[in-house]
């Protein structure tokens, strides 16, 4: 489980490194936030596996922070499990209406909670590891590795991560800032035409194959990924 990580977003120090230990010890990888807005950035520049929300954050609420990521295309399939106090049936109703996979309510032991985890990372176990294929263009997630009916090709690790943005969300126009904050991470100063340098590296190495026609510039606005000329 060491290559799965999760961002643990809890304003309570104590609580905070106690969820944070108990995970490592799991053999997590593990991030930290104290509020909404540090957990915002968090996402954007490393993208958790999973998320431990806290219900009552300083800033705006866990439900209302979970909601905005459920909204987002680029964030809607992190899972989520709210942790909190609130016990009332009316309370883990609206924790669950607002996107969150699971509710863990406070006190709870470390035992459980990984339990939980395992449980919500075993639901979504096949999308982190899946093979994706378009018209013979094959992703495998687990050993990274590009193949193009079934040759394998040889891209670099942004050429890759790219390639893996798109083809996980097809036949939609991206920005050059969108693919900045999802492929380079919102913390990193990239200039539009280093996006547009990578693209053309992705091309040169898909066009032996004829993939290179599925990365597809739309003019003005950006980049798509469609199977469709």
């Amino acid at each position: 489980m060491s290559d799965i990580s999760i961002l643990v977003v809890e304003d309570e120090t104590a609580i905070r490194d106690m969820i944070a230990q108990s995970l490592r010890r799991e053999g997590f990888t593990v991030m930290t936030a104290a509020d909404a807005a540090e957990a915002k950035t968090q996402v954007i520049n490393q993208r958790p596996e999973l998320i431990l929300l806290d219900w009552m954050l300083p800033d705006i609420s866990g439900i209302e922070l979970a909601r905005q990521w459920k909204r987002d295309e680029l964030t809607r399939d992190l899972p989520v499990i709210m942790l909190t106090a609130r016990v009332d049936e009316d309370d883990k109703i609206r924790g669950l209406e607002s996107g969150a996979d699971d509710y863990v309510t406070k006190p709870f032991s470390p035992r459980e909670l990984i339990a939980r985890i395992h449980a919500v990372l075993r639901r979504v176990q096949p999308e982190l590891t899946t093979v994706v294929n378009v018209e013979g263009l094959e992703l495998d997630s687990s050993s990274q590795r590009i193949y193009a009916d079934g040759t394998l090709v040889d891209v670099g690790p942004t050429e890759y991560k790219l390639l893996q943005f798109f083809i996980t969300h097809p036949e939609r126009v991206y920005s050059r800032d969108q693919l900045i904050d999802r492929v380079w991470g919102g913390n990193v100063y990239i200039e539009d035409r280093t996006v547009d340098v990578h693209i053309r590296r992705l091309r040169k190495a898909l066009s032996p194959s004829g993939f290179d026609r599925f990365v597809q510039t739309v003019r003005g606005s950006g980049y798509r990924f469609s199977s469709q000329v």
